[in-house]
């Protein structure tokens, strides 16, 4: 293995664990101290104590509601601006921040809360927004079902003598994906845009 290979694996495994290794010299005591030994001890367990209800705070947290609709919509505004692609993000993006992903967090939520039943926590964002003149920026899927629960999409319109809109609209699971539901648009110019991801 390399000279640098190898100190790049010391310092991650060094970092990894630290904090979760205490050598037992530390944690001895004047052994004819009894009662200094029995408190340190007793220390010792408060905090491993304090921090597996650390761990488990942490976990309950991280499968909230909040936490998975906060990660759903971090991760649908990331697919969005790489569907834009540099050419139309550099003019939308503060449009799209402030108007539409609002909406789709708003409609994440309405999706999580549905099916607050099941187990919403298999939720995930697809990663393969189509190019060129596609439609489809993500989905909503469930992995424990295989399925994919909604379909977010942007539409290019062209209006006469107004110009060309970005449409953004979603789909459901539950209606066969058949029924369109408006998020909202943003204006884009009378000039033709550019290809998705370009």
């Amino acid at each position: 293995m390399k000279l640098w290979m190898r100190k790049i694996a010391v310092v991650f495994i060094t970092i990894l664990t630290l904090g979760l290794y205490t050598p037992t010299t530390l944690l001895e005591v004047d052994a004819e101290d009894s009662n200094d030994n029995v408190s340190s001890k007793a220390a010792v367990n408060e905090a491993v104590s304090d921090s597996m209800e650390a761990k488990q705070i942490d976990f309950d947290i991280d499968y909230s509601k909040d936490y998975v609709i906060n990660q759903l919509t971090e991760k649908a505004k990331e697919q969005t601006i790489t569907k834009f692609g540099p050419k139309i993000a550099s003019q939308v993006e503060d449009e799209f921040t402030a108007v539409i992903l609002p909406n789709i967090e708003a409609v994440i939520h309405t999706i999580v809360e549905e099916n607050a039943e099941t187990d919403y926590t298999y939720f995930a964002i697809t990663e393969q927004p189509a190019k060129g003149y596609g439609e489809r920026i993500f989905n909503v899927y469930d992995h424990q079902k295989e399925e994919d629960v909604a379909t977010f999409h942007v539409r290019r319109d062209n209006r006469p003598l107004e110009g060309h809109y970005f449409n953004f609209h979603y789909h459901l699971s539950s209606e066969g994906f058949k029924e369109h539901h408006d998020i909202g648009e943003i204006y884009w110019d009378k000039n033709t845009p550019p290809k998705w991801m370009a």
